[in-house]
């Protein structure tokens, strides 16, 4: 009869129970990204506030009509990757050339990160994103983009 090396049944019951624990927090991670982008607000489509890939200033969240007018008076914002550059790398906004676009970020309520919610300023004829009224609004995280209509 063969002798068990209880080393070897102890380490693998270990590797084994580690193994079984990465993989569900890899799961919950990738749940916790899947919900803050689901419950990241997008505008009720079903009421018309869009057409055409335009969207209505006074039909945004609030939290985006904000982060405009921040823009506007050149303030400050909470995060430090507000007013980095946005490569417009899925192609999705007009052509334009690297540092064209700035991108700021739209808070989400009861999200703790900064969400999926952004704001895409372009510099426009003005060539300054303040003044430029080139606003575009994304609830999905760059994958629709719809232009900020002001009236």
């Amino acid at each position: 009869m063969k002798r068990i090396n209880w080393f070897s049944l102890v380490f693998g019951i270990v590797l084994t129970l580690a193994l079984v624990s990465a993989c569900n927090i890899l799961r919950t991670r990738k749940a916790d990204v899947s919900q803050s982008m689901m419950t990241s607000p997008v505008v009720d489509e079903s009421k018309s506030p869009m057409a055409n890939g335009l969207i209505e200033y006074a039909r945004l969240p609030r939290e985006a009509q904000s982060v405009i007018q921040i823009i506007k008076a050149r303030g400050r914002f909470p995060y430090s990757k507000d007013g980095s550059v946005f490569g417009n790398r899925e192609g999705l906004l007009p052509k334009q050339p690297r540092g064209y676009y700035q991108e700021y970020t739209v808070k989400t309520p009861k999200v703790d990160n900064r969400g999926a919610r952004r704001i895409v300023a372009g510099k426009g004829k003005t060539g300054d994103v303040a003044t430029s009224g080139e606003y575009y609004y994304t609830a999905d995280h760059y994958r629709t983009f719809y232009r900020v209509v002001e009236k």
